[in-house]
Formats: structure tokens, C-alpha cells, sequence
């Protein structure tokens, strides 16, 4: 054994092994499989694809605002989103968009009355019904918001983070309601 914790191979003079290799790597899986188990035990699940309990669905109005457009596109494969032409008998549910609202508030000036910081908003209403008109979920809304500092020097930067931030809660809430519609359960057919 050299004073450095190594081990020498007796047959060769260059191969130099550190004892503890094995031992290490043994506790790194040890923790990863308990990390593991941990996480299935509390209820942590990946999310997969969505499943939902309906094959077609219409978004009005078309083509609706940024929202509604960004949904239309986030079903794919799994859901046929019918096109303005079809009519909405044909559709299993129908999804109305009532409104979407873009804000920009105020919320933090300087002593000399400078806007300092902002907070952005997007207001999203919406309800879900069949193409007969039974309520499958009641008038809803989603709402998001961030806050983003201000600075009229780097006005052009700050109107493309600005941009960003607003795209972020758009993705955001079309999540959301994805995964809303997701927990739908269809009346039973008469």
C-alpha cells in the first residue's frame, strides 16, 4: 500500500487502483435507488402526454386571440381541433374562449414619480361545454402575472423581455388548461 490510500498491483509496476473506486460508486447507486424511492413514495410522477376523454373539440371564436391560437396548435395528435368550416355538432366538446386580457400596471416608482417596476398580466376566461350546451366546466379563468423592473435607458430591452415574459405566460396558461381539459369526464350517451 502506497502513503496516498492506493493499492499497487503486485504483477505490474504501473497499474495504480484507489481502494475506495468500488465503494464509492456502490453509495452513489445506493442513494440514487433511495432518491428513486423517495420520489415514487410521495406521489412524484413525470408528467406523459395528456389523455383525454374526447377525440374532437372546437375553439371558438376562430381564430381567437394569441391564447386560443397556441392551444389549437398544443393538442396535437391526441385531439382533432375542428377548422371554422366544420360545424360544431361535429365536435364533442366545445371550448369557448370568452375572453383574453392583457394588462400592464404600475406597481413601483422612483422619488421623482419614474416608473421603476411593472407587473405584466394575461386574464383568460373560459368555459367548456358539449355542442348541445351541457356545461362540462363552468366559466373559468386563469391568471398570470410577473413583475419586471424598469429602466427608460434600456427601454428597447426591456420591451423585448417584456415580449418574453408574455410568451411565457401564454405557454403557461395553455398548459394549464390542458391539463383541466385532460380531467374532463364526457356524460354518458344517451
Amino acid at each position: 500500500m502506497t502513503t496516498s490510500g492506493q493499492l499497487r498491483n503486485p504483477g505490474s509496476t504501473n497499474t495504480v487502483k484507489p481502494i475506495f473506486t468500488h465503494l464509492h460508486q456502490r453509495r452513489r447507486v445506493a442513494a440514487a435507488l433511495l432518491l428513486t424511492g423517495l420520489l415514487a413514495g410521495c406521489g412524484f410522477k413525470l408528467r406523459g402526454s395528456q389523455t383525454y376523454a374526447f377525440s374532437s373539440i372546437a375553439i371558438t371564436p376562430f381564430p381567437g386571440e394569441a391564447v386560443a391560437q397556441e392551444l389549437r396548435r398544443s393538442f396535437g395528435s391526441a385531439v382533432r381541433v375542428l377548422d371554422k368550416d366544420t360545424p360544431l355538432a361535429q365536435a364533442q366538446v366545445v371550448l369557448a374562449m370568452q375572453g383574453e386580457q392583457r394588462e400592464k400596471v404600475v406597481v413601483g416608482v422612483n422619488a421623482s414619480g419614474q416608473v421603476r417596476e411593472l407587473q405584466l398580466r394575461i386574464r383568460v376566461k373560459f368555459r367548456l361545454t358539449t355542442p348541445q350546451g351541457q356545461e362540462l366546466v363552468a366559466a373559468d379563468e386563469i391568471l398570470q402575472q410577473r413583475d419586471i423592473s424598469y429602466t427608460e435607458s434600456a427601454a428597447l430591452a426591456k420591451e423585448t423581455e417584456e415580449a418574453q415574459l408574455y410568451r411565457d405566460m401564454q405557454a403557461d396558461i395553455v398548459q394549464q388548461m390542458l391539463r383541466r381539459l385532460a380531467t374532463v369526464k364526457l356524460p354518458p350517451s344517451p
